[in-house]
């Protein structure tokens, strides 16, 4: 956390609750202009609902971080970069309405445009860089790392401006094939030779503060080390979620036409950029924090799930139609053979894959477990209690791996004397 000296909590509260109104006004603005937009089809308000969805994740962990940690660094980066995902929402649609749906009517869409082809350098560059430089307390990870971080800085600052003023056609959204307003034309080669060195520091700064996020979480212990577990499995799905994306991009022919499940796929490769600054809050916040293992145990099991019946499914699709090519031309009778195959093939799957990541990632739960199956087996054909009362001290010992175990029996009475019966270990 970083010292406010001269705002008091009460004032930064206030402060953090301007940054998220403001961005609920950009979004209410850009709303009505969608509204407005009579080219605007189902499609185009599915995917600006996805986007709204995703961007107001970040501004909405922040002031809730700050509501109660009002010093907190991270909470303001976050409400930062929801604020620069606002700008450049807002812009992008009023640069589609003053271009495309109806030209003329707004003053300086262009200028727009211009403005939503740059924001996501900040944008982007305050999520891969100092998110994973300050997370979760605020601070660097050593002052060894304060060199990156203002090289950071000092990178996003540049590359923001040259975007700005680089006198080139836009590239992207609305304003694709115009000349940027803001350009300046003496300054074109010198921003162009700039943009060249920029472009790969960006991304080695943002591979730089990834090893500082993993040499934090090698070090770290206990409350710390929860926080950046939920961070760091967050982030690994949104990572491999795009190189999933990419993958199957490459599989697809160029054919001029993108198919419909290429399409869900990169929607949903957007949609879980919402996880990170969720989990922020989490982690921040320690709400249910001890959960981690289970949700990477669930990613783990469902992934590696989804995966191998995605394979099964594909793989028994082109072998069916293979082997039914001379009896029929078309693939239905294929198609509902491995879609039967795949929904019997559930159940064993799960259960086997469960297995699996339990014996490879939670080895001492598994241990546990089979030694409590172990017991509970004996128990079904043991008829002496005392072995039975060993056995069970000796489980919980193996299991729970406690200090000291005791195991105390209702009192035996025999003639003459009562006494308890106690084994331990």
């Amino acid at each position: 956390m970083t010292r406010m000296p001269h705002l008091s909590d009460r004032q930064l509260r206030v402060l953090a609750w301007t940054c998220w109104w403001f961005f609920a006004g950009a979004l209410l603005s850009r709303a009505l202009l969608a509204v407005a937009d009579v080219q605007l089809t189902f499609i185009g308000a599915v995917e600006a609902g996805v986007f709204l969805l995703v961007m107001v994740a970040f501004p909405l962990a922040g002031v809730l971080i700050l509501r109660q940690q009002p010093r907190n660094t991270i909470g303001w980066v976050l409400a930062a970069i929801g604020v620069l995902w606002g700008v450049g929402g807002l812009a992008d649609t009023y640069a589609h309405y003053g271009l495309l749906s109806d030209p003329g009517s707004l003053p300086g869409p262009a200028v727009a445009a211009a403005l939503s082809n740059g924001i996501w350098a900040p944008a982007l560059g305050l999520t891969g860089t100092f998110l994973f430089l300050l997370f979760p307390d605020g601070h660097l990870p050593s002052r060894r790392w304060r060199p990156l971080a203002r090289l950071a800085g000092t990178v996003l600052v540049s590359l923001t401006v040259c975007l700005f003023l680089s006198p080139v056609r836009l590239t992207d959204g609305p304003g694709a094939g115009i000349r940027n307003p803001l350009g300046v034309e003496v300054l074109g080669p010198a921003l162009e030779v700039a943009l060249a060195v920029l472009v790969p520091g960006f991304a080695l700064c943002v591979l730089a503060s990834a090893a500082a996020l993993v040499s934090r979480f090698r070090s770290a212990r206990g409350i710390e080390r929860l926080q950046l577990k939920w961070f760091a499995t967050a982030s690994a799905m949104v990572g491999l979620s795009f190189v999933l994306g990419i993958a199957a991009s490459l599989l697809v022919p160029d054919e001029g036409t993108k198919p419909g499940w290429l399409d869900a796929l990169d929607g949903l490769s957007f949609l879980l950029f919402a996880l990170p600054p969720i989990s922020i809050g989490v982690a921040v916040l320690r709400y249910r924090l001890y959960d981690i293992d289970v949700v990477i145990n669930r990613a783990l099991v469902y992934g590696s799930l989804t995966a191998t019946l995605v394979a099964t499914y594909l793989g028994s699709v082109l072998l069916l139609q293979l082997l039914l090519r001379p009896l029929t031309e078309r693939s239905d009778l294929a198609v509902a053979a491995s879609t039967l195959a795949v929904a019997a093939l559930f159940g064993p799957a799960r259960g086997r894959i469960q297995v699996a990541v339990d014996r490879r990632f939670y080895r001492r739960r598994y241990d546990a477990a089979r030694t409590v199956t172990g017991f509970t087996a004996r128990l079904r054909q043991e008829i002496d209690l005392d072995a039975i009362g060993a056995d069970l001290v000796r489980t919980a010992g193996d299991t729970v791996q406690p200090t000291d175990a005791s195991l105390w029996l209702r009192p035996v009475t025999v003639p003459g004397r009562t006494a308890p019966r106690k084994d331990s270990s």
